[in-house]
């Protein structure tokens, strides 16, 4: 199947190439490239403009301001036209070269995969700093504190065709919402990946300081209430507990 893999940028020049090499060394080769830059003015766009011939056709870009990290990611799944859409951060990675063959395989059967997830150092992608590793879904998990971890979230088109793009007045946690909606609320079908498929440079929306931490809970609340559904108590004690552990374990 044909895989859209999405990279929203905005001054992304120090690490958008090692994205673009990520995509381009994979073996499963039907996929398309969506850009989407906010208006870059560090060198990003002529970046861009060097890798589009090596992709042969399959990269696709638009350069303009945007409202933010959420509303470059609903820019790129409408100018889609892959069957399965995934997100690729510019300053992100695939583990390894085989990830999106392993993931055309594991999705034949379901609306879609997630698996696991390493964070790395910012000047080294093969530097682990942290881990995220997930487990399969079960009925009522968000409630609990469960969710998969996003940049290894992969769902076919038609799933955002009929249930909506990112909420973008969420200004942190619009992934975990729509995760939420997908997942929880619609319950399409869905399949776990025990194997690491991506590598997170740390320091990004959701993995920089206390503040973004804090601000995220407090939207991922708000996607509770927005969808109508009530977490367990103490959800954000349960949801917190988890990563500041994390956090001492690698510090």
């Amino acid at each position: 199947m044909k895989i859209s893999v999405i990279t929203s940028t905005f001054n992304s020049a120090k690490t958008v190439r090692d994205t673009f090499e990520s995509i381009l060394c994979q073996t499963h080769t039907d996929i398309e490239c969506i850009v989407v830059d906010g208006a870059s003015r560090d060198g990003t766009v002529d970046i861009i403009r060097e890798y589009e011939p090596r992709f042969n056709g399959r990269m696709r870009w638009i350069s303009e301001p945007d409202k933010g990290i959420y509303d470059a990611m609903n820019k790129g799944i409408k100018m889609a036209s892959g069957e399965i859409i995934g997100f690729l951060n510019s300053d992100d990675v695939f583990a390894n070269q085989n990830i999106l063959r392993r993931i055309d395989t594991e999705i034949q059967n379901v609306d879609c995969i997630y698996g696991n997830l390493d964070f790395v150092e910012i000047s080294s992608t093969s530097r682990i700093v942290r881990t995220w590793r997930g487990s399969p879904y079960t009925k009522g998990a968000f409630k609990r504190g469960w969710h998969p971890a996003h940049p290894t979230f992969y769902a076919r088109k038609e799933c955002y065709e009929k249930l909506g793009g990112y909420n973008t007045s969420l200004s942190v946690s619009a992934d975990f919402e729509l995760m939420l909606r997908f997942l929880e609320k619609n319950n399409i079908s869905n399949k776990f990946i025990p194997e690491v498929l991506v590598h997170m440079r740390m320091g990004g929306e959701s993995t920089g300081s206390l503040k973004n931490i804090l601000i995220g809970n407090k939207n991922i609340l708000k996607a509770f209430e927005i969808n109508e559904i009530t977490p367990q108590r103490f959800y954000t004690f349960r949801r917190l507990i988890p990563k500041l552990i994390n956090r001492i374990k690698h510090h």
